[in-house]
Parts: C-alpha cells; structure tokens; sequence
C-alpha cells in the first residue's frame, strides 16, 4: 500500500522519486484549498444575506472545525509515521471534494456547520500533516525549496479557488460556486496521490534528496516526541504558532467582506483576496529559498512582522489601491508562515517521529486557526467594523515577534 507502483520502475528513473511525491502534495495542495477561509470568504456575504446568519454564526464552523482536528491530529501523526501520508491524503482529497460539493444543497445553518467543519478538518489536520509529512521524509538537504514548493502549490489552490468560485456563482449564485470548489479538488488532487504516492524513500531503496545513494547524506537529528517536549524550542515554537494563526485565519476569512464594507465592488474584493494569495506564493520561494545560514526563527520573525503590517495597513483602507498594498504585505506573511514553519518542525527535530510531534503542534495551530475567525466575528458583530478586530489581530502578529526570536534550535544528543 506505501509503494503503489513497481520498484524496479522507480529505480528506472533518471531522476529522483521525490520529485515525483512533491508533484502529488502540490496537487492536494490544491484540493486543500476547499476548506481554506480565504475559499469560504467569497461565500460570507451572498449566504449570510440570504440566510440572514451573523458573521459569528458563519465563523464559528471555521472554529468548530478547528477544534475536531486539534483533538485527531496527535493520533494522526502516529499513524502517519508508521503509514505514511498516501491513504491520509486521500481521504482528506475525497472527504473534502464531497462537503464542498454538497455545500451547495445548504437550506440550514446546521446543515452548513456539518458539512463545511468536515473540510475544515482536513484542511486544518489531515492536509497539513500529509503534505508536510511526505515531504520531509523525502527531502532534508534540499526540504527548504522543497517545502516553499509545496506551499506554493497550495497556494496557487488558494489563489484560483476563490476565483473559480467566483466565476461559477456569477453564472449560477453562490450554489454554483461550491459544486465548483468541489468538482476542483477531486479532479485535480485525487488521482496523482492515489497512483503515485510513497511513503518514504528507504521503502523503494532510496535515500532522502537523491536518486541512487552515495556514501554520505547531511546529518539530521532524531527526536523522539518525548525529547522533544522537554526543549525550550517545542514551547517557544508553539507561542509562536498561537500568536499568529489567529492572525491568518481571522483576517483570512473576513478579508472580503471587510472589503465589501469598506466599499469595493465583490469582484474587486474577490481578486484582492487573490492577490494576497498570488504575493503568498512568491514568499514561499524566498523563504525557501534563503540561504541555511539566516537563523529560522529570525525568518520566522520577519513573518511575524510582515503579518503585523499588514493588518495594520487594513485599518485604512479605503480604494482598491490600499486594498492591494496591505494584501500585499499580509500575503508575503502568510506565504512566510506556511512554508518555514513545517520547516522548523522538521528541522528541528527530524524525520523519525515528525508525524507525533507535528501532530502534537498542530492542535495549538488549529486552535489558534479556530480562534481567529471567531474572535473576528464576535468583535465585528459586538461593534459593527472589523476597526477593533484588525487592531487585536496587528497586536497579537508583533507579539509573534518576540516569540520567534526566543525559539532557538534545539541541540540534539
């Protein structure tokens, strides 16, 4: 089930295999996308003005979903140390292409919840530890380009899927617009992880970063999950990670309707929303590509702070031109963000036990990922702008700051 395709057929290749697995996580990066905030943001307004739902009713499955991956990731990283990442994967690719799909028969808020928090599950855990998963096990000399890669897969996903979808609700309304979403991540993600997917270079006689093994690979260390707790690294990491995911996902998800508030035209808005994810994009090949030397938590500040600038800068917007300069700021942020933070897990601690330690990360990611979008509708609905909940979303990214400047890598013995 790890090797779905023949050995020899493998070693056959003049090239080497983990190549191939980046192209698949690129692919489920993509139908990924279903269950991204930014996705359902083009949604918020057109249902909750004809459903007459609050912005905190319609974040709260952001949240709810959140908190369901929080309690299965731990579980889900053992297994994915021991299975690898290809039935997760997809799994989460068909789980998530039909509650998109089926989005588009909602007639009630319940209906809603239970549908789009089984994609924000995948999205926030099965996703995340599969993709990331894969690639650190195939990539540790070269993982930085190859996780900025990956990333930029998923975010070329997040840059076409609100368009798809908005492009289908301008035909059809905003049902049209999910069956789109759906039908997009089943035919692009499926297949290619499904036919091609193996769990880890050693099942096919390879070893990491190259296609036939040679006398010397880059050292790495090993911890278990155990070791890893007891590392100042493992804290300061997570400090970080509950700092800023409220950030991404709280300002991700109301982006649009804040925009559409603030008076742009829903199709303005739209492709603004697709900017920041184009600018997300690029920052995940500088990020990825910076030279080893540049300490990860002082990239990891640099993210921090552009987050924070971003932000900041939606406080005044007022055109479109405003619009695209903070989104542009916040994208090269959560570009940032998504790629070198799997890095420093990775880095850190290894690829033997990454899927337990990443999995035990994970929770306080989505938890702060759930939190976001809640916290911003509550505070937009408690006031009527999202002034204070820019405010408190810009605070909390400078306070990240300081978090990952403490996180140190852990020594290993």
């Amino acid at each position: 089930m790890n090797a779905p395709i023949p050995r020899w057929l493998i070693a056959r290749l003049p090239f080497h295999y983990g190549w191939v697995i980046l192209g698949c996580v690129c692919c489920a990066g993509v139908a990924r996308q279903g269950g991204a905030v930014a996705t359902l943001s083009v949604f918020v307004s057109p249902m909750t003005a004809e459903f007459g739902w609050s912005r905190t009713a319609i974040s709260g499955a952001v949240s709810l979903g959140g908190v369901m991956a929080a309690i299965l990731s731990p579980y889900l990283g053992r297994y994915l140390d021991r299975a690898g990442a290809r039935l997760v994967l997809c799994a989460a690719i068909l789980a998530t292409a039909a509650a998109t799909a089926l989005l588009s028969l909602t007639t009630a808020l319940p209906m809603f919840y239970l549908l789009f928090c089984v994609a924000r599950l995948n999205f926030a855990g099965p996703f995340d530890l599969g993709i990331y998963g894969a690639v650190s096990n195939w990539f540790v000399a070269r993982r930085a380009l190859a996780t900025s890669i990956a990333t930029l897969g998923g975010m070329v996903g997040l840059t076409t899927m609100p368009l798809i979808a908005q492009a289908a609700m301008g035909t059809g309304g905003w049902r049209a617009g999910w069956l789109a979403v759906g039908a997009t991540a089943l035919v692009v993600g499926f297949l290619p992880v499904w036919l091609l997917l193996v769990r880890a270079p050693e099942d096919v006689g390879l070893i990491p970063d190259h296609h036939t093994p040679i006398a010397t690979t880059v050292e790495q260390p090993s911890f278990t999950r155990a070791q890893a707790l007891r590392t100042p690294a493992f804290w300061f990491l997570s400090l970080f990670t509950l700092l800023v995911y409220p950030v991404q996902a709280g300002v991700s998800l109301h982006q649009a309707p804040f925009l559409i508030e603030r008076g742009l035209a829903p199709a303005v808005a739209a492709t603004v929303v697709s900017s920041f994810s184009v600018l997300s994009g690029m920052a995940t090949l500088c990020f990825g590509l910076m030279p080893r030397w540049v300490p990860i938590r002082l990239r990891l500040a640099m993210v921090a702070a552009l987050l924070c600038v971003g932000t900041a800068l939606m406080l005044s917007v007022h055109s479109a031109a405003q619009a695209y300069v903070a989104a542009s700021f916040f994208g090269l942020g959560i570009g940032g963000l998504l790629t070198m933070l799997p890095i420093a897990w990775a880095d850190y601690y290894g690829r033997r036990s990454y899927g337990a330690i990443r999995g035990l990360a994970l929770t306080v990611q989505v938890l702060a990922q759930a939190t976001g979008p809640l916290l911003s509708g509550v505070l937009r609905d408690a006031t009527g702008t999202y002034d204070l909940s820019l405010g408190v979303c810009a605070v909390l990214a400078g306070l990240g700051v300081g978090a990952a400047v403490l996180a140190k890598a852990p020594v290993y013995r």
